[in-house]
């Protein structure tokens, strides 16, 4: 092998496979259901973020999808009040 040839590494593993695909398929789903979007940015103390983090982990989702549904439940479509 030349200087200038990398070496690459064995293939991974079936489980890592299966990983790798489930996080494929869930962000190519996630990217269909945010087609029309717009992003929203928050400033949040470190232990919030750890909060709302831990909180989706626990919940088996996505931060974003964990606050997402919070704002819709707060925040449903055709309720103008404040």
């Amino acid at each position: 092998m030349s200087k200038k040839e990398l070496a690459i590494g064995s293939r991974p593993s079936n489980e890592a496979k299966r990983w790798i695909q489930r996080g494929h398929t869930a962000h190519t789903a996630s990217l269909k259901a945010d087609i029309f979007t717009a992003r929203l940015t928050v400033d949040v103390t470190p232990q919030l973020r750890t909060r709302i983090r831990l909180a989706a982990i626990n919940a088996g989702v996505p931060a974003a999808n964990l606050l997402r549904a919070l704002l819709e439940r707060e925040f449903p479509e055709g309720d103008n009040t404040p």
